[in-house]
């Protein structure tokens, strides 16, 4: 009966195993170190630099077209650049590819870690 539990052990770590392969991506939070050169320190562990970052827009400086309504009933269209860059201790959501060395920063959180 020994063989029995060792088999029914082995099915299970097997079975966990296949669920987490399974996974496509893994979502994890993190802390930005530094703003430049980008380093993100990730659940304690894994200190990530730009190489291994795919920033969405949400993270990045970008520049986009704006309009307003002058008095006179017009519409004005100008272009403004949002200052929205990661600063040393902003707090991230990450989502890591599955056994990629790629991590995609999807956006800010509140709080703290």
């Amino acid at each position: 009966m020994a063989d029995a539990g060792a088999l029914i052990e082995t099915m299970k770590r097997a079975a966990l195993e296949a669920q987490e392969a399974s996974r496509p991506v893994n979502v994890c939070f993190g802390e930005v170190i530094s703003g430049s050169p980008l380093k993100i320190k990730v659940e304690q562990k894994l200190l990530l630099g730009e190489k291994q970052l795919v920033l969405t827009r949400n993270v990045t400086d970008y520049v986009t077209m704006v309009s307003e309504n002058n008095t006179d009933g017009k519409i004005n269209e100008k272009q403004i650049t949002v200052r929205n860059g990661l600063c040393a201790g902003d707090l991230v959501i990450i989502v890591r590819q599955q056994e990629g060395q790629k991590f995609v920063v999807v956006d800010r959180i509140g709080g703290r870690l």
